[in-house]
């Protein structure tokens, strides 16, 4: 009689790996990833919804200043403002102060498709920290950032 499927067997990770802060961190963002993608929205991704958002709260600000508030490099922010004006979520103009500088704007279709996947975004936030008490939510919230802005500087440092 042939063999069914084989179910695969499911291993737990390593010691040294569930010892190490950048897998814990791997882990999370694959599976924020994955639940964004189910949930939120599978085309307009985080790093798209990062910087509607930051177009809404800085308007007319420049795509270099909005990167680094969105924590993405220039050349990666380029791209995904490039994709985003294609698809009509934002306008990018000529800086009046400096030529080479892109100023970007929030068209309706883009103000719309924030307020719709920011609504889906705070559901996924509430879902993901249901077993954490509302009153420590700020607080985990912050220690992220403040994980987020502490492993950014020593991505800079030389002596490591």
């Amino acid at each position: 009689m042939p063999a069914g499927p084989r179910r695969r067997e499911r291993l737990t990770p390593p010691a040294d790996l569930v010892a190490a802060p950048g897998y814990g961190a791997r882990r999370v963002y694959q599976a924020y990833l994955a639940a964004w993608n189910r949930h939120v929205d599978a085309v307009l991704t985080g790093p798209q919804f990062a910087v509607l958002s930051a177009v809404r709260a800085y308007p007319d600000a420049d795509q270099t200043a909005l990167a680094s508030a969105v924590a993405l490099d220039t050349s990666t922010m380029a791209d995904v403002c490039r994709r985003m004006e294609r698809r009509g979520l934002i306008a990018r103009h000529e800086s009046p102060h400096d030529a080479r500088a892109k100023v970007l704007t929030l068209t309706d279709e883009g103000a719309a498709a924030l307020a719709e996947t920011n609504r889906r975004a705070r559901a996924l936030d509430e879902a993901l920290l249901a077993g954490c008490p509302a009153d420590q939510r700020p607080h985990l919230a912050a220690l992220l950032n403040d994980l987020g802005r502490q492993w950014e500087d020593v991505a800079e440092r030389d002596d490591l």
